[in-house]
């Protein structure tokens, strides 16, 4: 059962079992206590539904699962602040209102098109993370790599380490000048990779 769940489990407890003048609410005639009663069995049994289909652990694991990929692709070869530095625009992107409000949105972000066997793609070089549209395998290949993506995925999603990127919403690595860096205000450089917000 989630927290809501048990907390709404609670609460029908509280409600429904609740003495009132000598007798329990659903024996008297308190209508008031009733309905209260009523809407905690709802609230109860509507929380443990799910509708969503997808509980805490299952969207931390997402979340997690994202940031590693994007930590893995944009910054392997980074050092351990370069690599928490593109964790932090992520989540600093979905803490601003230009870009999607979750993990996986903000980095497969992509203006998309129906390929011939009918599924959406990303369009190749129109995406937030090159990585994502490159046309290559977005698998990691690299078993330790991998892992220290997921730790360090883990860093960023807990909050074990301030921002140090000021909260920078974009960055470029140094041997390429995007025509948007000129609208920007500068950041940090860490290693080769440029921050701006």
């Amino acid at each position: 059962m989630n927290k809501q769940g048990a907390v709404a489990q609670l609460g029908e407890h509280l409600v429904c079992n609740q003495e009132v003048g000598g007798s329990t609410p659903l024996s008297s005639t308190n209508y008031n206590w009733l309905f209260l009663c009523i809407l905690a069995y709802g609230f109860m049994a509507f929380t443990s539904l799910n509708i969503f289909g997808k509980n805490e652990s299952d969207v931390y694991a997402e979340a997690r699962y994202c940031m590693a990929q994007n930590i893995y692709f944009e910054s392997a070869n980074q050092s351990f602040a370069g690599r928490l530095a593109v964790g932090h625009v992520v989540i600093n992107r979905m803490e601003d209102l230009q870009f999607p409000n979750t993990v996986c949105g903000v980095i497969y972000q992509a203006k998309t098109k129906i390929n011939w066997k009918g599924n959406e793609v990303p369009i190749r070089n129109q995406c937030q993370f090159s990585w994502y549209c490159d046309g290559l395998s977005d698998e990691p290949v690299d078993s330790a790599t991998w892992i220290k993506s997921l730790r360090i995925a883990d860093l960023v999603l807990t909050g074990e380490y301030q921002d140090i990127t000021e909260g920078s919403l974009w960055y470029h690595a140094d041997y390429i000048y995007p025509y948007w860096a000129d609208e920007l205000e500068y950041v940090t450089q860490i290693q080769d990779h440029i921050f701006y917000k």
